[in-house]
């Protein structure tokens, strides 16, 4: 009996521990992917902001491409996920991945679909690794119109 406890007790801890490992491997390419995005942002934002000669309009095409380029990396963040579940089969057979994976990564946890018992744990990872990703982005877009409104404001002053 105490045996057999002991292995249902290891088992249940391995199989957890391989959803942590999983889901720290994609939530770390997730991170690395945004890292890249948001330093290719800030810098053509810093770029763009000092050779325009139209204050008023360098805010709206700085946030514009901002935004874009932002939203653009957390769908590819949410394919990654979904790449994940398919190679773990995270989700019942005919389970659009894709789906499965923007409703975690936005936390928007719906429930028309769940994962298959053994990687229950990768939904609430990937809702964690996208609340933080969806915080980094907005802190970013945040600086970004912060240093975009100082550059206006000394273009606008010095013309």
């Amino acid at each position: 009996m105490v045996i057999w406890v002991f292995y249902q007790l290891t088992k249940v801890v391995l199989v957890m521990l391989i959803q942590f490992l999983i889901g720290g491997i994609v939530s770390v390419c997730n991170i690395t992917i945004h890292a890249m995005v948001m330093t290719a942002v800030v810098s053509a934002a810093r770029a763009s902001a000092t050779k325009s000669p139209h204050p008023s309009l360098l805010l709206v095409f700085t946030m514009i491409a901002t935004v874009s380029v932002l939203m653009a990396a957390h769908v590819l963040e949410v394919y990654v996920w979904s790449l994940a579940y398919a190679i773990v089969d995270a989700a019942p057979a005919g389970t659009n991945l894709v789906y499965f994976a923007f409703v975690n990564y936005a936390t928007l946890g719906y429930g028309d679909v769940t994962p298959v018992e053994d990687w229950k744990l990768l939904g609430p990872i990937t809702a964690m690794n996208g609340a933080l990703m969806f915080g980094w982005s907005t802190a970013v877009i945040f600086e970004v119109l912060q240093k975009t409104m100082k550059i206006s404001s000394d273009i606008a002053d010095s013309g």
